[in-house]
């Protein structure tokens, strides 16, 4: 099997770091592009690879009543790389998997190193890769250089869309102040590493609540380039201050909910709660869950400090906001993520239309996965839609796009959006469940919890039968 074409992957990213292990795990050899350290982007800040710019959360890691646990276990069997150094340098996060951001990176880095099949070159591609790289992966993330998009652009005869991301500020440990902050998760949910004391909370009263809420609409924003103003913003991500102008509950409703949380020093939930979410291994360095702002630095300074608990606040990294792209993908891509304008290419991770570093990666394992298949001469097979993996690959691949007519009868398609993922993207349960394992019927919220736990085991069986057949492919490839 070593004896085929290389593939080559083009960037070093969650999606293409997992797409190179998985070409290398089915043992094709690749050759992955990374242009870091010999040119940078603005939101990177180092060359190591699966750099994790924003926040240190893989989110939720509940395999039964989360859609992302759920992608997290199918990731884990379908052997992630990505997976296996997140658990291998997971922090406490009550029931999300966070990770210590630069040891995963170096773990990352470091297995690719060592593999015998992966090749490294660093340099930028700048434009489409060359004609003889007769199966590729582009897996350049939402900071394509201009030039390659420029290039991607041309050929698909489309203009790319964008939308803007924002960056949550990171404190140093030692500066917040625990006769004010405590330590708890919601509920005392314990998760992966975790205790059930995983987060530090800065409670708000009603007045202090609302002088917040006054500070984030006054306080001077970052201004867009003239190029930058029509851009939107993704609402799986969206600056605390722009939550604040979408009514004065939203933050109290969104990352600032206290429910679950009881301030000792008063036994009740308070009105509203900022969370500090551990981002490093030493505990050093903490980071704002939810706070992504677009803020000057200043003001960042200035109004994060009138939290309780954060009065002296000293901050290691300050919010921030970067453009990203994303392709037209329903449009332009095949079932297998290949350009159908130009079938030698494929795409991978956020430049698809995915939103989260766990999708980014997942959509890399399909895409080293499919390209691995074509190097060893077998047919590739698309993850069951009863999966995540499959559901999430249906979705940037044609299941959004969706035909409406309007109220003079002219029809239209909904516009292509970033999306995470989510059980509404799998298909429904040919029977409900309506009893528990004890033969009680089931009630409410529960009836809703039991139906998702049963749309999970359906996922992992499915997942299994497909990854023995692709095995049993690979085995007569050989």
């Amino acid at each position: 099997m070593s004896k085929s074409l290389p593939v080559h992957v083009i960037g070093a990213g969650l999606a293409g770091s997992e797409a190179a292990h998985q070409i290398a795990s089915a043992g094709v050899p690749v050759v992955l592009h990374e242009m870091r350290p010999l040119k940078s982007t603005e939101a990177h800040k180092t060359d190591g690879f699966a750099e994790l710019v924003c926040s240190n959360s893989f989110r939720s890691d509940d395999w039964e009543n989360n859609a992302v646990g759920l992608l997290h276990e199918e990731m884990r069997r379908a052997g992630s790389l990505i997976m296996a150094a997140g658990d291998k340098h997971k922090l406490p996060a009550g029931g999300a998997l966070a990770v210590d951001r630069d040891a995963f990176s170096a773990e990352v880095t470091a297995r690719l190193a060592q593999n015998p099949l992966v090749t490294i070159e660093r340099g930028e591609i700048d434009g489409l890769p060359p004609s003889d790289w007769q199966n590729a992966i582009i897996a350049t993330g939402p900071l394509t250089s201009p030039a390659l998009s420029s290039a991607i652009a041309q050929l698909t005869d489309e203009t790319s869309l964008a939308f803007f991301d924002a960056i949550a500020p990171v404190i140093h440990r030692d500066t917040i102040n625990t006769d004010i902050a405590w330590f708890q998760s919601r509920y005392d949910k314990a998760g992966p590493a975790g205790t059930g004391a995983d987060y530090l909370n800065c409670p708000m009263s009603k007045p202090e609540y609302e002088a917040f809420i006054d500070a984030l609409l006054a306080g001077e924003k970052t201004s867009f380039k003239e190029w930058e103003a029509s851009t939107p913003y993704f609402d799986g991500c969206l600056p605390v201050e722009v939550m604040a102008e979408r009514g004065r509950d939203t933050l109290r409703y969104g990352p600032m909910k206290p429910v679950g949380l009881d301030d000792p020093r008063t036994g009740r939930w308070p009105y509203a709660v900022v969370q500090l979410r551990q981002d490093n291994a030493l505990g050093t360095l903490w980071n704002m869950v939810g706070f992504q702002t677009k803020l000057k630095h200043a003001e960042q300074v200035r109004i994060f400090r009138t939290i309780p608990g954060l009065e002296n606040a000293e901050f290691a990294r300050l919010g921030g906001l970067h453009r990203n792209t994303y392709l037209n993908s329903p449009k332009l891509l095949d079932t297998s993520l290949r350009l159908k304008a130009m079938p030698r290419l494929r795409f991978a991770g956020q430049i698809t239309g995915v939103e989260g570093y766990i999708e980014s990666a997942a959509i890399g394992l399909l895409a080293g996965r499919f390209a691995a298949a074509e190097a060893l001469g077998t047919a590739s097979q698309s993850p069951p839609i009863t999966t995540a993996l499959g559901a999430l690959l249906a979705h940037i691949t044609g299941g959004h796009i969706v035909a409406e007519d309007d109220a003079e009868g002219r029809t239209s398609v909904r516009s292509f959006q970033p999306m995470n993922i989510n059980y509404g993207l799998l298909p429904d349960l040919a029977a409900a469940p309506t009893h528990d394992k004890n033969g009680a019927r089931l009630k409410g919220p529960e009836r809703g919890r039991e139906k998702k736990r049963a749309m999970s085991r359906r996922a992992l069986a499915d997942l299994a039968s497909w990854l023995g057949t692709a095995a049993e492919a690979v085995k007569r490839s050989a």
